[in-house]
């Protein structure tokens, strides 16, 4: 390997042309940093022939979560199997591994992203496509142990800790991410996944007040990012401000920072569609924004990529009394028949989803209490998922469930004494049972 150009973590590069070393560090440095110099790759997809510059491409093509993504990354995959023959160890696992995902075959390419870790620990692309894959899977050990796995390899790398800080949190060890969040920014201070971190820590620990102050303080650092980490990092900024009832404030991050960046992405929908249902559930008044979001919505509804972004998909139609709605949970229906996760998570989730959307609480509550035990399935976020069981929660009260609706709702407003919107929601819960 001497002589070989190394990538910004010291990874050897097989390339044809020298210069196109540049690109690479702006996707491996890109993704990372959640910053949209990643796709720059792409300008020299087609001249650069190298293994990992193609299997870097078809990973954009794949970062779309639609359909289609396969079919456009499949010419990049093919490229980079014709090259893999004088490429490196690590560049040949990391094609076969996206060559996997390409394929549908997850489970394979997790494989081969732990060979990877434990071989070339310095190949963080490598360990953050397995953390996006696990996360999907709701393997939330699976992120944790593949971050500690590298980590005295790469100890020096603040984003790292911004992956450790996120697996740690997501596995419920909340002191654990919030050291790793701060060591990242103590590094870096503008690591916005870190940032993320710590506003999960601070969400679940109801440090709510805080936690509205320090993403108000580090969101300077989110103009120059990619729309996910953009808006997804003022998607939490919002959750604050619902907690502590600001529904106005909440509303005007909405409109300004959370929908409209990238309009036509999966995960800028779903932040939408998550932030308008919280501020419905909490007693806001969301107005004609119901409407506007389904106009992006109703192209999907023959997705069924990952079933977390289906649910909301279809619950953003739904609101918006799109018969779209009713074609999805179809689509939705058809894909359960072939996969027990779907069928056994989803298919209940989105029925219950579309009930309560129509108003049909009672039937929405029987749906949703199937799927909630095993949610953490079809992947998310603890915080991302907690809008199922805010659903939930609402039909169970609207439908008459009185009983069960404050005994859910009391535990999480004892647990988050400073979340306004637990505390009004349990008083209320509590004179209607007359135990005020």
């Amino acid at each position: 390997m001497t002589g070989m150009p190394v990538d910004s973590l010291g990874n050897p590069v097989t390339l044809d042309d020298a210069a196109s070393l540049a690109h690479v560090d702006d996707f491996v440095q890109g993704l990372l940093r959640y910053e949209p110099r990643a796709a720059r790759l792409l300008e020299i997809a087609d001249q650069e022939p190298g293994a990992l510059v193609q299997a870097y491409a078809a990973a954009l093509q794949m970062f779309a979560e639609t359909p289609g993504a396969p079919a456009a990354a499949g010419p990049h995959v093919a490229r980079a199997a014709a090259s893999a023959a004088r490429a490196t160890p690590r560049e040949q696992r990391f094609v076969a591994a996206i060559a996997a995902w390409v394929a549908g075959d997850i489970g394979r390419a997790l494989a081969l992203h732990e060979e990877q870790a434990a071989e070339f620990p310095r190949d963080l692309v490598s360990v953050k496509l397995a953390q996006y894959h696990l996360f999907n899977r709701g393997d939330a050990p699976g992120m944790l142990r593949l971050a500690r796995a590298v980590e005295p390899a790469a100890a020096d790398v603040p984003q790292l800790h911004g992956m450790l800080a996120f697996g740690w949190e997501q596995c419920h060890f909340l002191r654990e991410a919030e050291a790793a969040a701060q060591q990242a920014l103590a590094g870096e201070p503008g690591e916005p996944w870190a940032h993320h971190a710590l506003a999960h820590v601070m969400l679940t620990e109801g440090r709510i007040a805080e936690g509205q102050q320090f993403m108000a303080e580090m969101a300077p650092h989110w103009a120059g990012l990619n729309s996910f980490m953009r808006t997804h990092n003022w998607w939490h900024a919002a959750l604050f401000a619902i907690e502590l009832e600001q529904f106005d404030a909440a509303l005007r991050l909405y409109d300004e920072q959370v929908w409209g960046v990238l309009p036509d992405y999966s995960q800028d929908q779903i932040n939408a569609v998550s932030l308008l249902a919280r501020l419905e559930l909490a007693g806001a008044e969301v107005g004609p924004r119901w409407q506007d979001l389904a106009q992006w919505l109703a192209p999907r509804v023959a997705d069924q990529v990952l079933a977390f972004l289906d649910l909301q998909y279809l619950y953003g139609l739904a609101r918006a009394g799109r018969p779209e709605a009713d074609r999805l949970l179809a689509n939705l229906a058809q894909r359960a028949d072939h996969d027990c996760t779907w069928r056994e998570v989803a298919l209940p989730a989105a029925q219950g989803l579309l009930a309560h959307a129509r108003g049909q609480h009672a039937e929405a509550a029987h749906a949703l209490a199937r799927a909630l035990p095993r949610l953490r399935e079809i992947g998310g976020s603890h915080a991302q998922r907690d809008l199922f069981q805010q659903i939930y929660i609402d039909a169970l009260a609207r439908g008459g469930q009185l009983a069960e609706a404050q005994n859910l709702v009391q535990q999480q407003a004892r647990q988050l004494p400073a979340s306004g919107r637990l505390q009004r929601q349990g008083r209320s819960l509590a004179l209607a049972l007359g135990i005020a």
